[in-house]
């Protein structure tokens, strides 16, 4: 595929950091954008609303519908998504961008803390590809992408805050399983993680100042996730894709254009090797 002109891309968690970046990226060629998000009035301490990002995405060359919607909420992820399709004729790409984070040790992770990391991760990711299941069977190039790591079954990774990476963890093995489910019908499945930290609200509000000045804009996990809608949906599934390994495949050498510093030392994610 040249572009995504005309597609449609379903977007949860859209309304800052990487799902807008995203759908920034798609609406420049085109796309449809719908944002979905619970942001639908300013926040006193996180930046974005669904209805900016929708004035953004006009702005940028694509069609926007805002929809607030929170993920762990089943009657209203099947509203959303057919209020969506019904709009634009039909959903091509989810984004299951949505995501609570909690890095807290055991016992000092609360259950009800514990309830939303699942409920928004996990369960959301899952009911959103249910939902969307029907819509992207009938799409020409089909895409699920789940914002998610690659499965690592060492302790390094979970014994600093066990219920955060079982929730992630949970997102990645919806790739796994449902790109295998979904191999035949021609859906692509797969999950995008960046090398480095990204710098969103998350960064900004869990570690220090420094980690953020080390950090990638989320601008390098947009293109990378445009460059895998692009690919075949019947050969390109099931992967475990790092944002610089895509990019690198596409031909980018210069990464440093995404650098919050410039030139400074770069922060890995701690799900990686």
């Amino acid at each position: 595929m040249s572009d995504l002109r005309g597609k449609t891309v379903f977007i949860t968690g859209a309304s800052r950091g990487i799902g807008r970046a995203i759908a920034l990226r798609c609406a420049r060629d085109g796309a449809n954008i719908v944002v979905t998000a619970k942001s639908a009035m300013p926040h006193p301490k996180l930046p974005g609303t669904i209805h900016a990002v929708a004035t953004e995405v006009a702005a940028a060359g694509g069609k926007a519908l805002a929809i607030q919607l929170d993920v762990r909420d089943e009657a209203a992820i099947a509203t959303a998504v057919q209020q969506a399709a019904a709009h634009f004729g039909g959903i091509d790409i989810l984004v299951n961008n949505a995501s609570a984070i909690q890095l807290t040790g055991t016992a000092e992770t609360a259950a009800k803390r514990f309830d939303l990391m699942f409920g928004v991760n996990v369960r959301g990711t899952f009911l959103c590809s249910q939902a969307c299941l029907p819509f992207l069977a009938k799409a020409a190039n089909p895409h699920i992408l789940n914002l998610a790591p690659p499965l690592s079954m060492k302790a390094q990774w979970f014994q600093n805050h066990v219920a955060y990476t079982m929730a992630k963890y949970g997102m990645s093995m919806c790739t796994l399983g449902m790109s295998g489910e979904f191999r035949a019908q021609g859906s692509a499945v797969n999950s995008l993680w960046p090398r480095t930290t990204i710098a969103t609200a998350a960064i900004e509000v869990n570690f220090p100042a420094a980690i953020m000045k080390a950090s990638r804009k989320p601008d390098i996990m947009a293109d990378a996730a445009h460059a895998i809608f692009r690919r075949h949906s019947r050969s390109a599934t099931g992967h475990f894709y790092i944002d610089e390994a895509v990019l690198r495949e596409e031909g980018c050498t210069d990464f440093d254009i995404y650098a919050v510093t410039p030139g400074g030392p770069l922060q890995q994610d701690f799900f990686l090797d």
